[in-house]
This record gives structure tokens, C-alpha cells and sequence, in this order.
């Protein structure tokens, strides 16, 4: 293998050969590596500019952004929805700091650069993997219920669900938890100070950002509802409430104060003093019911992450009050039974068994699944092999079986769509995994004055009527019902698969009630038909959550797949929407290979 490169006057000429043989459609991740790390011998003379460390980009960022082909790296990486955060994070990297001080100083970024999910009224999960000590651990910064919180906050006088009250109200916010966590993680597993990860965040809300073409989308598929709150008015979109265009530069010096005093205060900076004075306000004007001492009563949980086995592979993924590991494992674990790979990548019978063991899960998510500091959840049972078997007998091979046919399983005695994710792995080999969210793309809508943040509307989350969907559709039941600082149950999924005992993959992915299943097929993509980390996720997904009974396809699965299904029973429906977006990194052999999900612009991955 060998990449001659010689620079002329006119250009750049290039000879690359590589001797490959292929003799199938899907080329073996060992023989795909071969060729990236050719291609990675020869991107700073490919790339020119864009991998020079220079004074107008000092961070080197190899930059493959095409479907097929991961970001290739050496010591550090990034996979992040939004370009600016991905290299505030790298170049935390580069500047001695670890991966936990990077995705801290990723996070506090995107809640400046990417507003419709990047936060810091919300909360989330982050999964770690220590290199020394060889562990992993779960920080759950979940968002939870206020003190003056009751079950039946959302019904109206007859005793169905308001949803205007339960999507876009103060009282749909939840405590938020971003800020404990993303602080909690700094101190305890971080090199840093706060002050040195989070300056590139507070300079970006400072000096402004140039408003990208996602951006401005962004802004404008959600101008109706963001128009209604005068702060958000003020926030998002000029004086007179026109749109910012592509290219203008916009200033938050409200959340640049709001980032200096946690900066300078640490956890009281929010939680506490003026900050939490100003949240507090906009709460008493819109009947919230978020009160200082929720504010300063709010506690960060570390927590064991969830554990199965696919194979040879290990996985581990977050626990409750996520449900995301939890079924993650179980429908591995069903699936393990059938030769995946004899079926076919996305041919009907592997997509049919793939929907009937999605229905199953999503049925014991229904009736099991919550908080387990308030509900006891049956975790070691739902991903226990000998369950699995017994539920795998459930599946006609041939035929689907009506989701009102299903119920939870019995037992052995005894979550916007518009969530973000982002991967980060460092030159010392720990690796996180961080999902976080507002619930809805800019949360409530609502925003807090002076702050420059957004409130959640995690409050929806929770079964505001157990038996009934809730905003994604999802079915709920008393485990999940409202109660006064509980922690709504969530489809958050940061997951991570080791290989040998060593990490292999992290990924994750925003998309609601789709996460669970869009990281499963990840996975899968990875783990059965040994894809390469950007084929594994360009590939078209599937959805099934039990209820509503249809089978959410995604463009790009043949009609002929998609009339076998319907000959099966399965009531297929062919999305408008994709499903998820993910953020991966595998790491092989001592590269770095990224890939940001091309299903919505704006994503980046950034290595060096």
C-alpha cells in the first residue's frame, strides 16, 4: 500500500495505489481500514489548508465528510451534531485535557452554537469509560419533577390530557440538571478548571457566531412557536422578528453572563444567586412550578451502567430512569437466536424479526420502566438470557403478530425528537458517551429573561395519564407516573460496545421514542454485517414502539422489501422523517474512525 504525493505549481498530484480484492457488496472493516489508513497517510497533502495548524485554524481536522468514508484520527476525537463545539472540544484535547473535559467543554458549547437541543435548562446522561481502572460509570443529570409536581398536572376538569399545557407551559419544565452534571463530571473525572473549559463557550456567546445554513433552518421550522414568548422573540430573530440569514453574526450577551457566573461560581452560579433568582421569576409570572429550592435541592446521580453481551461483543448502555440500555440488551439478546447475517442486511425476514423484537420491548416498556429510586425496575430480568428465549418464541418467522396482541411480558419472580449526542475519545484511551436534551427542538419555547437559556418541557415525558401515549406516542404506566422529584422516564441511550475488553464503539443518538431503535441498528450494522463506522450509520433504519401498531420505514429500503413486509403483516409506513441522528467513533487497531449522521446538516467530526 503506498501514497506518493508531489507538489507541483499547477497543483497537487496524487498517486495512490492499494491492492484490495472485493468480492462482495459490503466491503470487510479490516480491508475498509486498510484503505482508510492509506487515505489518512495522504489527507494533509489532500486536504491542504484544512490540516494545517495555522493561526486561522489551529486545529487539524481530517475532514472525509462523505457518506461511506469515517473521519480518520490518530489521538483525539469529536463526533458532535454542530461543527464549532465539535473543535472547542478538540482543541481542549489538544491542550492536554481529557475526554471528560472535552465533552464538558463540548457541552457548554452547544448550548451556545446548537439552541434547539444544547442546553442548559435540560438534562441527560453521560457514559464514561475510564481507561485506568478499566471501568465504566453512568453520571444520570436527568431533569427532575418539582416538589409542588402531581399526577394529574396535565388533565383538564374531564380528566384527559391538555396537551398545550403539557408541551409548551412553564409548567411542563422539569429542574434542570445540565449544569450539576456537566460540572459533577469536571470535578470528579476532569484535568481542567472550569475556567479553562468553558471559555471557548462563554467567547462564542460573546463575540457572536456566524449563522449557518442549519442554523437559520433551524431558527425558522420553529419561528411560530418561538414568536409567541417575547424573550425567545428577542433571542432568536432580529429586532421587528425577522429571521437571522446565513452568514450573519449572531451576539448572546445574555448567555455569555449566564456562562460566566457558573464559570465563577461553580454549581451556585446557577443553582443559587442571581441566576436562580431570574428562573424563579419567570416561573411565578407563567404559574411554573420550578421554586428556588428545587433549584437548589437538585443532586446529580451516578449511577451502574447496563450490561449485556452480543456474541463476542460487550455492551454497555444506560440504566434506568433511561429505558434505552435496558432494551437495547433485550433485543440483542432476542435477535442473538437468528442468523442476522445468512438473512441479509435490510431484507424483509432480517427487518421483520428486527420490528416483532422492537414490538416486545417496547410492550414491557409500557408497564416496567421508571425511576428506579421510586419504582422497582425488573433491570436483571428484562436483559436476562433465559427472558429473552422465552419472548423470542414469540415471533412468527413468517408472520407479524398484532401489536394488540402483545403485552408486557411476565416476569421470573422476583424519551424531541430533537435530544443531541456527541462521542468523544481521547489520546489516553477513556471515552464518553453523552446524550442531553430539552425534550421538544427549543424545549418549552419559553425563554428565562436576562439568562439567554430555554426552558425543557421534560414534564412531558412522564405519563401524564398512565395508559395513554405521550407526546412521541409512547405508552406509560403508573412506574412512570408523576410525582414530585422523580425522574421521567427516557429513551436517552449513550452507549458504548467493547471488543476484546476494549472500547470498540460510542454512539448515541437523539430521536425520542426512535433512539433505542436507531442505536440498536447501529450496533447491529457494526457488530452482525462488520461495517465500517459510516456505513454502519448511513444505512436506512426501521422503527416499531409497539403502539401505535405501523412499521416506520425509512427511504432507501427497496419497495420490493417493503411489499414482502406488507405480504407479512407488518403495516408499513414509509417516514417523511428520518430516523435519529447519531454521533459515532470506533476505534480499531489505534486509529480513530468518526462518523456524523448525514441525515441532518450541520454535523462535524473533529480529530487530530
Amino acid at each position: 500500500m503506498r501514497c506518493k504525493a508531489k507538489r507541483l505549481k499547477s497543483g497537487l498530484t496524487v498517486t495512490l495505489t492499494i491492492p484490495l480484492t472485493i468480492t462482495t457488496e459490503t466491503i470487510h472493516v479490516n480491508t475498509f481500514r486498510r484503505l482508510l489508513l492509506a487515505l489518512a497517510s495522504c489527507s494533509a497533502l489532500l486536504a491542504g489548508p484544512a490540516l494545517c495548524r495555522d493561526a486561522d485554524n489551529p486545529i487539524p481536522i481530517i475532514n472525509f465528510q462523505q457518506r461511506f468514508l469515517p473521519v480518520v484520527a490518530r489521538h483525539g476525537m469529536i463526533a458532535s451534531p454542530e461543527r464549532l463545539a465539535a473543535e472547542v472540544g478538540t482543541q481542549i484535547l489538544q491542550n492536554g485535557g481529557n475526554a471528560v473535559d472535552a465533552a464538558v467543554a463540548t457541552g457548554f458549547a452547544l448550548g451556545v452554537s446548537y439552541p434547539r437541543a444544547g442546553n442548559l435548562g435540560g438534562g441527560g446522561f453521560m457514559l464514561i469509560h475510564l481507561a485506568e481502572g478499566d471501568r465504566q460509570t453512568l453520571i444520570d443529570y436527568r431533569e427532575t419533577a418539582p416538589a409542588a409536581a402531581r399526577p394529574d398536572l396535565f388533565l383538564d376538569k374531564k380528566g384527559e390530557i391538555d396537551r398545550s399545557l403539557e408541551f409548551f407551559s412553564h409548567q411542563s419544565t422539569g429542574v434542570p440538571g445540565t449544569v450539576a452534571g456537566l460540572l459533577y463530571a469536571l470535578e470528579k473525572y476532569g484535568s481542567m478548571t472550569r475556567e479553562q473549559v468553558m471559555a471557548p463557550a462563554i467567547a462564542l456567546a460573546e463575540r457572536g457566531l456566524t449563522v449557518s445554513f442549519a442554523l437559520n433552518f433551524e431558527f425558522n421550522s420553529r419561528a411560530e412557536q418561538l414568536r409567541k414568548n417575547p424573550e425567545a422573540l428577542r433571542l432568536y430573530f432580529k429586532p421587528g422578528g425577522a429571521p437571522y440569514e446565513v452568514g450573519d453574526i449572531w451576539r448572546q450577551p445574555d448567555l455569555a453572563w449566564t456562562l460566566r457566573q457558573i464559570q465563577k461560581k461553580g454549581r451556585d452560579g446557577f443553582y443559587t444567586g442571581e441566576v436562580a433568582r431570574r428562573i424563579t421569576a419567570e416561573m411565578e409570572a407563567g404559574d411554573g412550578l420550578v421554586t428556588a429550592q428545587d433549584l437548589a435541592d437538585y443532586r446529580v446521580v451516578e449511577r451502574q451502567p447496563v450490561r449485556g453481551r452480543f456474541r463476542g461483543f460487550e455492551i454497555v448502555s444506560t440504566p434506568p430512569p433511561s429505558s434505552g440500555g435496558v432494551h437495547i440488551v433485550q433485543m440483542l439478546n432476542i435477535l442473538e437466536g437468528y442468523d442476522l447475517a445468512a438473512m441479509g442486511h435490510n431484507s424483509a425476514a432480517y427487518l421483520h424479526h428486527l420490528a416483532e423484537s422492537m414490538k416486545l420491548a417496547y410492550a414491557d416498556r409500557s408497564r416496567y420502566l421508571g425511576d428506579p429510586d421510586f419504582t422497582e425496575v425488573p433491570v436483571s430480568q428484562l436483559t436476562g438470557k433465559a427472558y429473552a428465549a422465552r419472548q423470542r418464541q414469540l415471533i412468527n418467522p413468517d408472520r407479524a403478530t398484532p401489536s394488540a396482541d402483545i403485552y408486557p411480558g411476565k416476569m421470573l419472580p422476583g424519551e424531541s425528537s430533537d435530544t443531541t449526542h456527541y462521542s468523544v475519545v481521547d489520546r489516553h484511551g477513556n471515552v464518553v458517551s453523552n446524550t442531553y436534551t430539552l425534550n421538544f427542538s427549543f424545549g418549552s419555547h419559553i425563554a428565562v429573561p436576562g439568562t439567554g437559556m430555554l426552558l425543557n418541557n421534560e414534564m412531558a415525558d412522564f405519563a401524564a395519564k398512565p395508559g395513554q401515549p405521550n407526546a412521541f406516542g409512547l405508552i406509560g404506566g403508573e412506574a412512570n407516573k408523576i410525582e414530585p422529584g422523580k425522574r421521567p422516564l427516557s429513551s436517552m441511550s449513550p452507549t458504548m460496545v467493547f471488543r476484546d475488553g476494549k472500547p470498540w464503539l460510542a454512539t448515541g443518538s437523539p430521536g425520542g421514542s426512535q433512539i433505542i431503535t436507531t442505536v440498536l441498528q447501529t450496533l447491529l450494522n457494526a457488530m452482525e454485517f462488520d461495517m465500517n463506522i459510516a456505513a454502519a450509520t448511513a444505512g436506512a433504519r426501521v422503527h416499531h414502539q409497539w403502539m401505535p401498531d405501523k412499521l416506520l420505514v425509512e427511504r432507501g429500503i427497496s419497495p420490493d422489501t417493503i411489499k414482502l413486509l406488507e405480504n407479512m403483516g407488518q403495516q408499513v409506513e414509509i417516514g417523511n422523517r428520518t430516523l435519529g441522528r447519531t454521533q459515532s467513533i470506533m476505534l480499531d487497531d489505534g486509529w480513530l474512525l468518526g462518523a456524523t449522521d448525514t441525515r441532518r446538516p450541520g454535523g462535524w467530526v473533529a480529530g487530530y
